[in-house]
């Protein structure tokens, strides 16, 4: 995963009472405008959710989910959540090191939603492992990965 990440939470975007907000929605350029998930962090506990209504492009030709986009949307999870593991205000830029999925079962229409959580790490790397569910609560995938702080 590499994108630019959004700003540090500054002055200006604290509420009225000068609390960081719970929710952040990330909106960046590229990718996500072309798939068109949906990703929100809280900035109180740097969970992170990143969920997609299906549509016909993010299906392959048998008509189910394609494991691309799996791919895609476990990515951004776990990279923010990598990020967010390293600093929950300042949300620094991380890339993927390794990233391994296992797809577990299909979906063809409906909401997906993936959720992620760090499981370790140090200054530079975070160890982050991450679940996609269907609307039903059903596991599409599972995703571990390493991602690694970039500096400067």
């Amino acid at each position: 995963m590499t994108s630019r990440q959004p700003d540090p939470i500054s002055s200006t975007d604290l509420t009225e009472g000068g609390e960081v907000p719970i929710k952040r929605i990330i909106e960046d350029p590229g990718c996500q405008q072309l798939v068109g998930y949906r990703t929100e962090i809280d900035t109180r506990t740097g969970a992170c959710r990143v969920s997609l209504e299906l549509a016909p492009q993010h299906l392959n030709r048998n008509g189910l989910l394609h494991g691309g986009i799996v791919a895609t949307l476990m990515d951004v999870v776990c990279g923010n959540t990598a990020s967010q593991h390293f600093d929950v205000l300042a949300h620094p830029p991380v890339v993927t090191v390794s990233l391994t999925l296992s797809y577990v079962a299909a979906a063809r229409t409906g909401r997906v939603e993936a959720t992620a959580k760090a499981t370790g790490g140090g200054a530079s790397l975070a160890y982050v492992a991450g679940e996609l569910v269907d609307c039903g609560g059903h596991v599409l995938a599972t995703a571990s990965g390493v991602f690694k702080r970039i500096r400067g």
